[in-house]
């Protein structure tokens, strides 16, 4: 059997739970912005349907929805040159999960980490549908032949059910149909960490406003929380190895090195032996020229969301011209009646 060609395609989707990051744009934002303008085709997606996996007000999901949508564009995501959609206009999606609920084993689901977390001690009141989201995770990406996916570390589990569930379905069905889908974990920042805590994620549910930069702080509240972002007494060690035992410092030179899209063995080179009342003034004035407009831009798109609502269905109907046929030869290949006609 020859091996399927596929198209280039890039892949990846962010949940409109509210509150994007900093950790957001360094570990998702900016790096779809840059896959942008590579050779792929990019398909960025709001992925609401996943949202409701835990209960969502229904205002807050529309406004999360759509202030997520304007956070893609004003970190630079162009609906010109990426496909940018909210999950929930694209019927197939839906439709194509469970085909996958029927190929991926409960075993699989057991296993999958971000359940335990989420669920708790109370797995037996979690919702069918938070057992289940990785199958919806994986025919969201394979629902358009991806070939490649951006995701953070822990997202790399289900990414690799994803993969299961791809060549269970092409072995069950003696096929080449769905892709190996490549993980793409890059970048100095891919896990961003809280500005209180070292060792802790960068979190929108953290009860300190101060552990994390939102999108939609101004300048000052930006230069603010760099200020007093937690760190040793000691100055920064003139060594990369020194950042090993300091999880502080590591923490803001990586982000330094994000923002500045530096290495960095090259931001130590510059300011490894500073003290950090040298080195925070610095990262402050680097993080409003980045981030600072941003905030604006957001701002300003959220004050015409007739606009955004446009971009999305503008997006939703270019996604579903991809989706569509992949579908129709999913159910062509399972057996469904009157497949070939859609």
């Amino acid at each position: 059997m020859a091996e399927a060609s596929y198209t280039p395609r890039v892949f990846s989707g962010i949940q409109p739970s509210g509150n994007l990051h900093l950790g957001n744009y360094l570990g998702a934002l900016k790096r779809f912005v840059d896959m942008q303008e590579s050779d792929a085709q990019t398909i960025y997606c709001m992925v609401d349907l996943h949202a409701i996996t835990v209960w969502q007000e229904p205002e807050k999901l529309r406004h999360a929805t759509r202030e997520l949508c304007a956070g893609f564009i004003a970190a630079g995501l162009d609906a010109k040159k990426s496909i940018l959609f909210n999950q929930s206009q694209v019927a197939e999606h839906a439709q194509l999960a469970w085909i996958f609920n029927c190929v991926a084993r409960m075993g699989w689901m057991k296993r999958m980490t971000q359940f335990k977390d989420k669920a708790g001690k109370n797995a037996e009141n979690a919702s069918l549908g938070l057992f289940g989201y990785p199958a919806l995770m994986a025919a969201d990406i394979l629902v358009y032949h991806a070939t490649h996916v951006p995701v953070g570390e822990d997202q790399k589990q289900h990414l690799e059910l994803t993969r299961d569930i791809a060549m269970k379905f092409n072995h069950d069905y003696g096929v080449d149909f769905f892709p190996i889908t490549e993980p793409v974990i890059e970048g100095a920042a891919t896990r961003v960490m809280s500005l209180r805590d070292g060792s802790k994620k960068m979190s929108k549910s953290d009860p300190s406003d101060l552990s994390r930069i939102n999108l939609t702080d101004d300048a000052d509240t930006i230069a603010k929380k760099i200020r007093k972002a937690k760190t040793d007494p000691e100055p920064l060690p003139s060594e990369i190895d020194g950042l090993e035992a300091r999880p502080e410092a590591r923490n803001l030179v990586n982000i330094y090195a994000a923002l500045a899209d530096m290495s960095v063995e090259a931001v130590m080179a510059d300011v490894g032996g500073r003290a950090f009342s040298e080195f925070k003034p610095m990262l402050a004035d680097l993080a409003v020229a980045k981030l600072a407009p941003i905030s604006d831009e957001m701002a300003r798109l959220m004050r015409d969301v007739g606009e955004i609502d446009r971009i999305l269905s503008q997006g939703a109907d270019k996604a579903r011209a991809i989706a569509a046929p992949i579908l129709s030869q999913t159910y062509e290949i399972v057996g469904m009646v009157g497949a070939g006609v859609r």
